[in-house]
């Protein structure tokens, strides 16, 4: 059995500042179960323009507010209790709310090692 707490991974290299939030991998690849789950919090204000080649992710919005938008300029508002995924490495940029941060349960398959990093000043866009 597994247990682990945001305060365990915060002591870790696991504890990821990704320049326009944070991400708690939780799971990741050397526990062995496939996939992984992160906290991830998106902060207020913020546009990332992101791309996951090698993942797909599964988010679910358990706190604040944000939205997500595709490369065809169809903007998904997100509060919570919404989920969108990403199940065809879909590039698309992701946007903190207006006022709050939006917080996030994600899930990447396969799964993260737990210290890739965004590198947001790439004007394509960021990828791992």
């Amino acid at each position: 059995m597994i247990v682990r707490s945001l305060y365990d991974v915060e002591a870790t290299d696991h504890f990821v500042d990704w320049g326009n939030g944070t991400s708690h991998r939780l799971l990741t690849d050397k526990d062995g179960m496939g996939f992984s789950i992160c906290h991830t919090v998106v902060r207020a204000n913020t546009v990332s323009l992101l791309q996951y080649r090698n993942h797909l992710e599964a988010c679910y919005c358990i706190g604040g507010e944000g939205e997500v938008e595709d490369m065809d300029g169809n903007v998904f508002p997100i509060r919570k209790g919404d989920m969108y995924v990403l199940d065809k490495h879909d590039k698309h940029f992701l946007r903190g709310g207006r006022n709050n941060d939006m917080i996030l349960v994600s899930i990447f398959n396969p799964p993260l090692t737990g210290t890739e990093r965004h590198k947001l000043d790439d004007p394509a866009g960021s990828t791992y």
